[in-house]
């Protein structure tokens, strides 16, 4: 049925997965706002990583909720999952770490349970051509320092003299272990705000001998730079420069900024350009809440796929408040040979308002 598996150890192995998927291939979406419209409360901390602890079965039905919308890869709960965060809710180190396992675990048998779906129900499995001939993929998801802070550091990227490069890769030390040996396909490294983290993720690949790939996607709120206001052109070259990154590119930034920034890091780099920006709207640390941008609205967030592939990106999705019909959206337009009209979601349909 096309479900395969690929050899993740392989130099080959993103551009085989693109082959088969056609060229491009679908991330999953949103995942705490999800997780919000399923009836969790997040106010915590820990983030989309409580459900980890408090509904593991939510969590799976998240990712299966995106898998039916034609993700081939689905991201797990983990950004904001960490070893650090776990103790400070006052569970033991061994139970931190289970935790870690088990967003990956969580997501696993996600892609397990679609695949079987679909050799049951072929007639259904067959109706999206695109999607029966590419694997699925779990990609481990990892989060910031700043996301760990909790205070919207991610956004902006200034840790402050305090945090060192030999901080953040002790830091990010053991979490790296864990997750690259509970077994997913891939190391998503997401919201990177400032070049510094960026470095310390790929040494710590380098010297952890990790053999998961890896991505490695920043975030951008004028569309020239990353929050912490390192050029993305600098960013991206860190990526180049380190065989384990097999991709590399943009997430939770508005979608306007997105075809300059993916101009930008072709420049740079030969690998794979990904992209899953937010709705548009904008997050306030302090009021805890996404607010409607001032300004150019994202009048439609899905017509913007045709404009992004041509532009040299090959991975698509989205990041906060989009949503599985976000995704279904996305994977309908990438079927297609051209952006066609029947092809696109209004921004207005394909957000759900929290």
């Amino acid at each position: 049925m096309g479900l395969g598996t690929l050899d993740t150890a392989s130099p080959s192995f993103m551009a085989d997965f693109l082959k088969q998927c056609g060229g491009c291939a679908v991330i999953d979406g949103g995942f705490a706002t999800e997780l919000e419209r399923h009836g969790a409360n997040l106010n915590d901390p820990l983030w989309s990583a409580k459900c980890i602890v408090t509904s593991p079965q939510l969590v799976r039905r998240v990712h299966l909720d995106y898998l039916d919308a034609g993700a081939n890869i689905i991201i797990t709960a983990s950004y904001q999952a960490t070893i650090q965060g776990f103790e400070a809710k006052g569970l033991s180190r061994e139970e931190s770490e289970a935790l870690l396992r088990k967003s990956v675990e969580i997501a696993l048998e996600a892609k397990e349970i679609y695949r079987e779906k679909c050799i049951k129900d072929s007639m259904d499995f067959a109706e999206n051509e695109r999607l029966s001939r590419c694997p699925i993929l779990v990609a481990a998801s990892i989060g910031s320092y700043g996301a760990y802070l909790a205070d919207g550091s991610e956004y902006s990227g200034n840790y402050g003299d305090a945090v060192s490069l030999e901080t953040l890769k002790e830091f990010h030390r053991r979490r790296l272990q864990i997750l690259a040996d509970a077994g997913p396909d891939l190391l998503a490294f997401e919201t990177i705000p400032n070049k510094l983290e960026a470095q310390a993720y790929a040494e710590l690949l380098e010297e952890e001998n990790i053999k998961v790939p890896a991505w490695f996607s920043f975030n951008s709120k004028d569309g020239i730079n990353v929050v912490s206001g390192d050029p993305i052109s600098e960013c991206a070259l860190v990526a180049e420069s380190y065989r384990q990154v097999v991709a590399v590119g943009i997430n939770c930034t508005p979608p306007r900024y997105i075809h300059g920034l993916i101009s930008s890091i072709r420049k740079v780099t030969s690998k794979p350009v990904l992209i899953y920006p937010n709705s548009g709207e904008t997050y306030d640390p302090e009021r805890k809440e996404w607010v409607p941008t001032t300004g150019t609205a994202d009048e439609d967030f899905i017509s913007y796929v045709g404009k992004w592939r041509e532009a040299g990106a090959s991975l698509f999705g989205g990041c906060c408040r989009t949503t599985p019909n976000t995704i279904r959206a996305i994977s309908r337009a990438l079927s297609q040979k051209s952006s066609a009209p029947t092809a696109t979601l209004s921004s207005k349909t394909a957000v759900t308002n929290m």
